[in-house]
């Protein structure tokens, strides 16, 4: 059964914190809140546990993960960004978006798009997370954590332990955060596409067509 953390979501315990990226260093996978719905995390080059979260979600090789990054800055060491990018990106995060972009070097093979060579990233506006990346000093691997068969993310860090408690190496509590996952744009070429609407408002990238 995985550690169960209760982590206040406003003011995050370092000791938890740490704890927390300690299990993310050893291979460990997360269940975690984030300024949308729960998601699965683990290290960003950690193949092991990237097979596990494949396992949990049942996920194809064609899946795209997506990275968590802690600010612009960050996000641009990971994917390519021109000045259209740039700017779009800049109106929109932190907030509960996901990006999908062409990535860089610095981005693991096995978690690109295998044709396109694009990634998704995102910029969460909750403090676990933000906490969390800053004491890891990457960004976390992560996948919105919707289990086989449903439609939409959990919500209930109980409801998460009771269910992949056996599958996963620690649940954080950091109470309810919503239960609609995030609005997914294309910005891989010159006009954004909205693949999927979810939280953030997708208007101005659909007025830009």
């Amino acid at each position: 059964m995985s550690q169960f953390f209760q982590i206040h979501p406003d003011n995050p315990q370092p000791r938890l914190i740490k704890q927390a990226a300690d299990i993310i260093r050893a291979g460990g996978v997360v269940a975690f809140p984030t300024d949308s719905a729960y998601a699965l995390g683990c290290h960003l080059g950690d193949k092991s546990a990237l097979e596990r979260v494949r396992m949990i979600r049942r996920l194809d090789e064609k899946h795209n993960f997506t990275l968590m990054c802690s600010d612009l800055s960050e996000l641009g060491t990971y994917a390519k960004v021109d000045n259209s990018a740039f700017r779009l990106l800049k109106a929109h995060i932190p907030g509960p978006y996901t990006f999908i972009l062409r990535a860089t070097p610095e981005v693991p093979k096995r978690l690109l798009h295998p044709k396109r060579k694009s990634v998704g990233l995102r910029v969460p506006a909750n403090q676990i997370c933000l906490d969390l990346m800053a004491e890891l000093g990457e960004p976390l691997m992560s996948v919105s954590l919707i289990l086989p068969g449903e439609d939409l993310p959990m919500t209930d860090p109980y409801d998460i332990r009771d269910s992949i408690g056996n599958l996963v190496d620690l649940v954080i509590d950091g109470g309810y955060c919503g239960m609609e996952a995030t609005s997914i744009v294309d910005l891989v070429d010159d006009v954004p596409v909205v693949i999927r609407r979810g939280l953030g408002d997708v208007s101005q990238f659909e007025d830009s067509l």
